[in-house]
């Protein structure tokens, strides 16, 4: 359980916190609508649903309020900086912001759910009043005259069109009706296009339908303009629990006027108008970088279909580990795609290795191989950077680097920060230790990072610095001719597959192993693991990073991290 706080208690207790939040709105305005006096006579003609309805409206109104909040990116990033001095476990909660995201949007999803299927039966009840399918005091409230609009509870009026039609008219025809409608197909749209296999395969699809929140949020504010649910404005003045038996004396006697009803005041807009303000800042910064000019320094083809852009932006900083947003307005105008910067803070220019990945990707490689040499490529609008968990790299004794793939660049970044900093003796390096595990399916991936990892060997080894990073490369898939050739040679000094001193190995890491070694290599120190790889592979690190820490201070302790796109 110890280890288990060290990683994910306070991500519980913040998780907890919002869920309370969640709980206590949905129960507190579940019980003021179906306790109110002011709505005894809307409850009488819709029992519980009345309750129902209003109810996840709240949440809705709460979460709505937050779903746009981690999506600001110059907003974490500034926020990350301002943590800069407090603690890391403060830090690891931005960088888990489109977890919450979603999380966030599962819940509107089903709140959106109870919502509107508690409402379409509230339509219903109200019709079936209107017909006097129930007793008289239905028949009666239904039949309220509308006076200046402040008498009539049912929204269903004497004057509409045939009753048969009536629930459907009610939906197409009113502000609450068509909002709900417009509101409800955006959001089935969004959340769809947001599974894994559509992001993963056809991200144009989710870039633009995503998009579809402006419609969300217009319809949201507009939805309660309709004032469909009404409650007693005269409660003081007309006693119901007096008065409701007593229908025929209505407007007669002084204690029974004729019920008055007028509808609540849109409240969704002050929840969004804050973050709708801020989302907009948000973009009007990313505007602006966009139409910053930037050139290209070198553009370089790699083994394995992996394009290298060095690219020179004034007044660029950055800091390890960090990711820009890259668009190229000769493929998309709109899609803007998030690559991890590979260069270091030390040098003058931002490079990135983009791997083909899908046509985007795709159309960007084919148009950079066409260049005549030395050319500049087309318009590239880049913003950025951001901060990702990788900026913390440096903050712990140990750290543990690893990349899947090219989940590798993020420790480019990190791997030439190093190189620097030794280079220039900095005297405030913190870490004394870094591993290094690099997992990749096929030879051909290991050879544009090959030149780097030569390039640290040798300079850690003539600084006598050569147990300051370990690195271990796994070559997950090969074939026979493969494993032949590397038995043929395996005697030679250095690998046949890298050129590196450290041979590669075969298959996947022991995880179990590697832990163990770096917990006994580094006893009281404070470990950090950084993965940027697939979410099975997070899984399992995560687990073994709850396995082998411990809560007494005096033993090793291993933090997770993941950078989260």
């Amino acid at each position: 359980m110890g280890n288990w706080i060290i990683n994910h208690g306070f991500t519980a207790v913040m998780m907890t916190v919002w869920m309370g939040i969640n709980i206590f709105l949905f129960v507190w305005f579940y019980f003021f609508y179906d306790l109110g006096d002011q709505f005894f006579y809307t409850r009488h003609l819709l029992g519980s649903g009345l309750a129902w309805a209003r109810a996840p409206a709240a949440v809705l109104n709460f979460n709505c309020l937050l779903i746009l909040l981690p999506i600001c990116r110059n907003l974490l990033s500034l926020l990350r900086g301002s943590f800069v001095s407090c603690s890391r476990t403060m830090r690891k909660q931005l960088d888990k912001n489109l977890s919450f995201h979603k999380l966030v949007a599962y819940m509107i999803a089903l709140m959106t759910a109870v919502h509107m299927i508690a409402h379409l039966l509230n339509v219903e009840w109200y019709n079936n009043s209107r017909l006097g399918d129930y007793d008289d005091l239905s028949t009666a409230l239904s039949n309220l005259e509308d006076t200046n609009e402040t008498t009539y509870l049912n929204p269903i009026r004497k004057t509409d069109i045939d009753p048969q039609q009536i629930p459907t008219y009610i939906v197409f025809t009113t502000i609450a009706g068509i909002t709900g409608v417009i509101i409800t197909l955006a959001l089935i749209l969004i959340i769809t296009s947001s599974m894994e296999v559509i992001r993963r395969s056809y991200f144009e699809v989710f870039w633009y339908t995503h998009h579809l929140f402006i419609i969300f949020f217009a319809g949201l504010v507009f939805h309660g303009a309709g004032r469909i649910v009404r409650s007693q404005s005269n409660i003081n003045a007309h006693n119901c629990t007096l008065c409701k038996d007593r229908i025929a004396d209505w407007g007669k006697i002084p204690e029974c006027p004729i019920p008055q009803f007028a509808g609540g005041f849109p409240q969704t807009w002050m929840y969004v108008i804050g973050p709708m303000v801020i989302y907009l800042c948000e973009r009007l910064v990313r505007f602006i970088r966009y139409m910053q000019r930037v050139q290209y320094r070198k553009i370089v083809m790699h083994p394995s279909k992996v394009l290298e852009l060095q690219l020179v932006k004034n007044g660029f900083k950055m800091e390890v580990g960090q990711y820009v947003f890259l668009n190229c307005p000769a493929i998309s105008q709109l899609e803007w795609h998030p690559f991890t910067m590979t260069c270091a803070p030390e040098e003058d220019f931002l490079s990135v290795h983009i791997r083909s990945a899908g046509d985007w990707t795709d159309k960007l490689i084919d148009i950079m191989q066409k260049l005549p040499e030395g050319a500049q490529g087309p318009k590239m609008g880049v913003d950025g950077p951001f901060g990702t968990a990788s900026e913390d790299v440096f903050d712990y004794d140990v750290s543990m680097l690893v990349g899947a793939g090219i989940g590798v660049t993020p420790f480019a970044s990190i791997l030439k920060s190093i190189w620097y900093k030794f280079k220039d003796s900095d005297p405030k390096l913190h870490t004394r230790k870094i591993y290094f595990y690099w997992l990749c399916r096929e030879t051909h991936a290991f050879e544009w990072f090959a030149d780097l990892l030569q390039m640290q060997e040798k300079e850690m080894e003539e600084r006598g610095m050569g147990d300051f990073l370990t690195y271990k490369l796994f070559l997950t898939g090969w074939d026979e001719s493969h494993a032949r050739y590397v038995n043929t040679n395996y005697d030679k000094d250095t690998d046949v597959v890298t050129g590196l001193k450290q041979k590669t190995h075969y298959g996947r890491p022991n995880w179990d192993k590697e832990f163990e070694q770096v917990r006994k290599e580094n006893p009281k120190s404070v470990v950090g693991t950084f993965l940027c790889g697939p979410v099975a592979l997070a899984n399992v690190l995560a687990k073994k990073c709850a396995k082998y820490s411990d809560v007494d201070p005096r033993k090793t302790k291993f933090y997770f991290n993941k950078e989260n796109f």
